[in-house]
């Protein structure tokens, strides 16, 4: 059970005096928890945030036991964001999403690729929300709960689609969505392509639907509600002047 692996750090926690059990999402092994010696350590803190890029060299006797692992950083990390508040939040808000979602021990490459394009963007304070909601959105198909948003679930078309059905996650058409437009999920143009842009409302817009499915499909399974450090994003997002598109 020995591997060496790049990795981001998703939380880190004491363990007795001078340890802590750190959870990593790792590229090829999935996520990952793991005691780290000296982890509570001055000069070890800074590389045990979430969002931290490391290389993980891990051991575990056998695949049931906690393993170890000596973490050497790669890159500033999440220092890079410590100017902007908003960014951090959602940088807690994923790794949340991601500790919560995906099971221990199962490799989710996808999900580590996802992570790392949504760890660029958050120096993009215009862009990023949108990202975030593609990245769950990734997420979501990366655990076998993709949307189906490539035609309208009742005719067939693949024009005007802005609904998307709350059972089945696929995109619903205007005309064939309208007598029931109360009981549909608002899918903003962004989700279909990017060239589409950002309008008001559309960021919130895309929360709701990646925060309906992994609800239901996610974290109801587990009967556990969505992380409270998504729900204390979307505050931040509907408080902050940006959010004329959230």
């Amino acid at each position: 059970m020995d591997f060496t692996d790049d990795a981001f750090v998703l939380s880190a926690r004491a363990h007795g005096d001078t340890g802590v059990v750190v959870e990593l999402l790792t590229e090829e092994h999935g996520r990952r928890a793991a005691y780290v010696a000296g982890g509570a350590s001055r000069k070890m803190k800074p590389f045990l945030q979430a969002g931290a890029r490391v290389t993980a060299e891990y051991r575990a006797r056998t695949s049931d036991h906690l393993g170890s692992a000596r973490l050497e950083p790669v890159g500033e990390g999440p220092s890079a964001l410590f100017d902007d508040p908003l960014a951090l939040t959602g940088l807690a808000a994923a790794a949340a999403v991601v500790q919560g979602a995906l099971p221990e021990r199962e490799p989710h490459p996808g999900a580590f690729l996802a992570f790392e394009a949504l760890m660029s963007a958050f120096a993009l304070p215009d862009v990023w929300p949108a990202i975030f909601v593609r990245f769950e959105a990734g997420l979501l198909e990366d655990l076998g709960f993709g949307l189906d948003l490539s035609r309208c679930a009742v005719t067939g078309s693949m024009d005007d689609l802005i609904w998307v059905s709350p059972r089945t996650g696929r995109a619903v058409s205007r005309e064939a969505g309208e007598p029931y437009a109360d009981k549909l999920l608002r899918l903003p143009p962004f989700m279909l392509g990017a060239q589409a842009g950002l309008s008001e409302g559309d960021v919130r817009d895309g929360l709701a639907l990646t925060g309906h499915f992994l609800e239901q499909f996610v974290f109801h399974a587990q009967n556990r509600p969505l992380p409270p450090a998504r729900v204390w994003m979307l505050e931040r997002l509907a408080n902050e002047a940006w959010t004329d598109q959230a």
